[in-house]
């Protein structure tokens, strides 16, 4: 299936990374749905054309997996919606700010950082994503929008778990995943204030990090459908309804 005209991009001036996730084929030849799953960085700069790009969506549920700090400072500015905050809390701070402060720091030390949070999104925060499956598995519910502050990382594990629940190949998944790179803007007050070897790899995602979330999974799960079952309360049924929905 051509696939190069993906992912289908919301072109907005207060946010980047703002896309349908529809369109990914699964193994067994079917595709995700247009128009029912978007992801996003932070909302909190819309402009006024930019909610009515969103508006002409449908988007109706908000998924917020910004920390409660990150929620307070930069409020979405997307009205009409039913916004449900599921916290996923920052947890590279302090270390991040250690390391920025040693001149010797590299980008190996910011990638042992991104491997422990990306294991902590999947194991330690499983929690806030079934909360999100939850809501995508409601009879009748609008589309939904998922976003954190870039839109990469929690987004862009939380977007993993939907593609391979569907049965999107890994491929697809990971396509979907480092689109990112090109995609976001990115924020050049953070940048600058780090070391280039640093922002390297906290400015973009890596292959690297998606495969340490679903090695931790495979590790204490055994399977990813077993995870999906105990972790993301997700089971055959489940399952078999949320590709009802969300597959062509």
């Amino acid at each position: 299936m051509d696939t190069d005209d993906l992912p289908r991009v919301l072109e907005l001036q207060g946010a980047s990374n703002v896309r349908d996730i529809g369109g990914w084929p699964t193994a067994n030849g079917r595709r995700v749905r247009f128009g029912r799953v978007f992801r996003a960085a932070a909302l909190s700069k819309l402009t006024e054309a930019d909610a009515a790009v969103l508006g002409e969506t449908g988007v109706g549920i908000v998924c917020d997996l910004r920390g409660e700090a990150e929620r307070a400072s930069a409020p979405s500015r997307l009205a009409g919606v039913t916004t449900h905050a599921l916290s996923i809390e920052p947890s590279l701070g302090a270390s991040l700010r250690d390391i920025a402060a040693r001149r010797e720091a590299t980008g190996e030390d910011v990638m042992v950082l991104m491997r422990g949070a990306y294991t902590a999104y999947a194991l330690d925060w499983s929690h806030r994503y079934r909360a999100m499956f939850e809501l995508l598995l409601e009879p009748q519910a609008p589309p939904l929008l998922f976003h954190c502050t870039a839109g990469k990382d929690r987004t862009g594990f939380g977007a993993a778990l939907i593609l391979m629940a569907l049965g999107v190949e890994r491929e697809a998944v990971q396509a979907d995943y480092l689109a990112t790179n090109r995609l976001w803007r990115g924020d050049a007050t953070l940048k600058a204030m780090l070391p280039p070897q640093v922002a390297e790899v906290l400015m973009r995602v890596q292959p690297d990090f998606l495969d340490t979330a679903f090695a931790a999974v495979d590790a204490k799960f055994d399977s990813f459908d077993a995870y999906l079952r105990e972790a993301l309360g997700v089971d055959a049924g489940a399952r078999a309804r949320l590709q009802h929905l969300l597959l062509d």
